[in-house]
């Protein structure tokens, strides 16, 4: 879908890069909490949403080809021995069987249990890290579907945002007036590592995201077209299933279409875990350091002229984020009765290993 013929003026800079498009000049910012009903304005927008709730958007003056090239050696990240996690394994086990009694007593079915990552990454000069070349270093060590990033720098016109990511995980499409979500639940080293529990906790996500797509779809059209498929990334596997519904008319043609699907669906239910109220609960008794971007949402939404609206909202795992002269990056797994908590935290730690490799320089 192409954006207006006639780019407005920026008011701000900031590039934004998703699927071979590349954006340039932020013309206004929009908290989606705050104003709902911003994306009825036609334009390209770039969306960062923390997992703790808050929605941003951009839009952008200028949307085409993504011809520009960024050098994947001028990225210059922390040393490999600078980083720390907010929960170590011994604090991570203990966590898993603090989830596994709730699962004993019959709060959650399942909830995802993550840590964050930290190293210090000052800004040099007064500039701050080079998002684009972090992005080409990803590309090119760990290609992935829903690759991308925004980088708005702080303390202009509007807020910033500094976000780079290579999520394998559609969160939501929207398309011809259909929605897609595509959860992922299971993680192995090779297809042989996936197990019966990494099975049951796809069909349980799956299901969770059936239902919340059900609350913005046309009853009846809500349809798993296809489960438990395996995808093969850079170093692992994931079981991977979709869901896709036809959007109820009065959401289809709303102004406040995507805050009423977020409204549905958010934060996504691969990473919270089931029922989610319950999950959310948990997640916030036993984690130690907000998620931010990771695990919420990071994509993109064109609203054309005459209001119709595409999206590709990727669920922000394999994501880094900066800030406040720190980089980050979250990782985690799913706890069930049948989770063995070391397997657990290795599955972190496979997780993460490429892509906080590649952000050092390794």
């Amino acid at each position: 879908m192409p954006a207006p013929a006639i780019p407005p003026a920026p008011v701000a800079p900031g590039v934004a890069w998703f699927g071979g498009r590349r954006a340039i000049g932020v013309v206004e910012h929009a908290d989606l909490r705050a104003r709902p009903d911003a994306l009825a304005t036609p334009g390209w927008w770039a969306l960062v949403g923390e997992f703790e709730g808050r929605v941003d958007a951009w839009r952008f003056a200028r949307v085409g080809p993504d011809r520009a090239t960024a050098d994947p050696a001028t990225w210059r990240g922390p040393a490999p021995g600078a980083w720390t996690t907010s929960l170590d394994r011994d604090a991570y086990v203990a966590a898993v069987d603090r989830v596994r009694g709730h699962v004993r007593d019959g709060l959650v079915y399942q909830a995802n249990l993550c840590r964050v990552l930290s190293a210090p990454l000052p800004a040099a000069g007064g500039d701050e890290p080079d998002a684009r070349a972090l992005g080409a270093r990803l590309a090119a060590g760990n290609p992935a579907p829903y690759a991308g990033g925004v980088h708005v720098p702080s303390g202009g016109a509007v807020p910033g945002a500094w976000v780079v990511t290579a999520s394998p995980e559609l969160f939501l499409r929207v398309r011809d007036g259909v929605v897609t979500s595509g959860p992922i639940k299971g993680t192995a080293a090779t297809p042989d590592g996936l197990t019966a529990k990494d099975r049951a906790e796809n069909v349980m996500i799956t299901d969770l995201v059936r239902n919340d797509l059900q609350r913005v779809c046309r009853p009846g059209t809500v349809a798993v077209t296809d489960l438990l498929a395996t995808e093969a990334h850079p170093g692992l596997v994931h079981l991977v299933s979709t869901v896709t519904g036809e959007l109820a008319p009065d959401v289809a043609h709303a102004p406040d279409l995507v805050a009423r699907l977020l409204d549905a669906t958010y934060p996504p239910g691969s990473v919270s875990g089931a029922p989610k109220s319950s999950a959310l609960r948990v997640i916030a008794e036993l984690e130690r350091a907000p998620r931010g971007p990771y695990c919420g949402l990071v994509g993109w939404v064109c609203v054309g002229d005459d209001g119709t609206v595409e999206a590709e909202l990727a669920v922000g795992i394999r994501t880094f984020w900066w800030r406040d002269g720190t980089l980050r990056f979250g990782t985690g797994a799913g706890i069930t009765w049948a989770s063995d908590a070391a397997a657990e935290w290795d599955e972190t730690e496979l997780k993460a290993a490429r892509l906080v490799a590649l952000a050092s320089g390794a």
